[in-house]
């Protein structure tokens, strides 16, 4: 979509150079949500790990995230109008 509007994505490929617990914080801050919001919930990580328990402090979950980036629910998209989950696809279009 945004090789459509003549746009060339910058795409990080985060599994290969997952992101540090400070980045997953800044992202949280900058999307206005809360680590459970950025869950992937049906990865086996999160059962294994036992991310259901309403008891995990939010930087357990960030630790979480950045030890299994399978974890992070994607994409996001850093534009120059602001920062969105794309999904729906649609939504990337606030920020660009």
């Amino acid at each position: 979509m945004l090789r459509e509007k003549g746009i060339e994505p910058e795409i990080i490929k985060y599994l290969e150079a997952p992101p540090d617990e400070a980045t997953i914080s800044r992202l949280l801050k900058d999307l206005g949500i809360q680590p459970r919001d950025l869950l992937r919930k049906r990865e086996k990580e999160y059962q294994e790990l036992g991310l259901s328990d309403k008891a995990l402090s939010d930087e357990a979950i960030v630790s979480a995230m950045a030890a299994h980036p399978r974890l992070i629910e994607r994409p996001i998209v850093v534009g120059p109008n602001g920062i969105v989950m794309g999904r729906p696809t649609e939504k990337v279009l606030e920020v660009i």
